[in-house]
């Protein structure tokens, strides 16, 4: 039987995995990228450690396309199978508090097993080759542009990326050939990115970090905005706020931001003290109140939260901190207080897609079904980030490509 010949655009981490997927059902596979160098985004994944995946694969920690669909993709290829794929790579994998690592801790191995398994299997790799176009073909299949070359496959997988970090080659260019397909996109948007602040006063502590629960305050003009609560270490910046819980938050503040017409409506709120019940935080200001003989409002204040915080939150309090405690406006020392567990910040938007690890929205995936074949043009395949699903942190979106690429390239190489 003839082989079956099978284009790939994009070399990514799902682009790869399709491609060996595919080689590996008996095709002929072509991968081309359109950068100088396959994988150029995994290697800055996991702070270049690669976080793999994660034990506590769960169709709940994606967003985007519905929990049934993205379940269906997750029991055809789930933490299990990759681990089993790596291993049979030849790479050792080490787990900690259930997050997957190569025990070299670099994702530059990581790269590397895949690469050589390209080569293993025959895969044609074509770089520096930006595809402008993919058609159907009168006489069958598909004609793929790229400048003054074409190339024609039986089947076509597209794992072009997203938008997020374009300096790796993602750059939203995939979206425009499934669009020209016929593919709806869902709005795109950054995210596990940082957010942006109107409060200029955060200059004052930049580079404070502490343990918090930010969350979305339930109202807004529908009056019904469910509340969104992350729990981590909160980083401050001048511009405004980091960390896991922020980047977990950050899709769906875009979103909020992308839907609002007032932005002095989209705040977050900061609980800079968690582990508090509100009884238990009452009986600890009241306690407090010991304190005040002899004390300063600064000295009153100050053991409870990072230095920088607490003379923030005096003067967001409207006190002076070098008068004595025993004087002050009483109103405004409670809200000092309330300040450490109820910090409202109002984010005007978030860092660009230069800064985000990946990107919300993409192919809308009602329009594709779980083999990743197109709904809407047989022979048609995706994977990767440029459909509409994106996970948290974690090592979720990794997981994603692992699972959409070998997918996708298991059921294009089927006749």
């Amino acid at each position: 039987m003839e082989q079956m010949k099978i284009g790939v655009i994009g070399g990514g981490a799902s682009g790869m995995m399709a491609a060996i997927a595919a080689a590996g059902k008996g095709s002929s596979v072509t991968l081309i990228e359109g950068g100088g160098r396959v994988g150029k985004k995994l290697l800055s994944t996991g702070n270049g450690k690669c976080n793999l995946g994660n034990m506590k694969l769960s169709p709940e920690e994606y967003y985007g396309a519905s929990k049934e669909w993205i379940a269906s993709c997750l029991k055809q290829f789930d933490t299990e199978d990759t681990i089993r794929f790596f291993e049979d790579a030849g790479l050792l994998i080490k787990e900690r508090n259930g997050y997957l690592y190569p025990k070299a801790e670099q994702a530059a191995v990581v790269l590397d097993t895949m690469r050589i398994r390209l080569d293993e299997l025959g895969v044609r790799t074509i770089t520096d080759c930006k595809v402008d176009a993919v058609r159907k073909a009168l006489k069958g299949g598909f004609d793929v542009c790229a400048g003054q070359e074409c190339f024609h496959f039986d089947k076509v997988i597209l794992a072009c990326g997203s938008k997020a970090a374009p300096k790796t080659g993602s750059d939203g260019s995939g979206y425009k050939l499934a669009k020209d397909l016929g593919h709806t996109i869902v709005p795109v948007v950054p995210a596990l990115v940082q957010l942006r602040c109107r409060e200029t006063y955060l200059k004052e502590v930049a580079g404070v970090r502490a343990e918090a629960v930010i969350f979305v305050p339930a109202g807004g003009q529908d009056g019904a905005r469910a509340r969104i609560i992350e729990r981590g270490e909160l980083q401050l910046t001048d511009y405004g706020i980091s960390g896991i819980p922020v980047f977990q938050l950050s899709r769906q503040m875009n979103y909020l931001i992308k839907s609002q017409r007032d932005l002095s409506e989209v705040e977050v709120a900061i609980n800079l003290l968690p582990e508090y019940t509100d009884q238990d935080f009452k009986a600890f200001c009241d306690k407090r109140k010991f304190l005040r003989d002899r004390r300063t409002v600064e000295e009153f204040f100050t053991g409870i939260l990072n230095k920088k915080l607490m003379l923030l939150f005096i003067k967001l309090a409207g006190l002076k901190r070098d008068i004595p405690v025993s004087g002050a406006d009483e109103a405004k020392l409670a809200k000092v207080f309330a300040l450490c567990r109820d910090w409202r910040l109002h984010v005007t938007g978030s860092n660009s897609y230069d800064n985000a690890q990946v990107c919300a929205g993409g192919v809308d995936t009602r329009q594709v079904g779980c083999n990743m074949e197109s709904l809407l043009v047989p022979g048609l395949y995706f994977a990767g980030e440029i459909l509409d699903v994106d996970g948290r942190c974690g090592g979720y979106n990794l997981q994603w490509a692992w699972c959409s690429g070998t997918i996708a390239g298991s059921s294009a190489a089927a006749f």
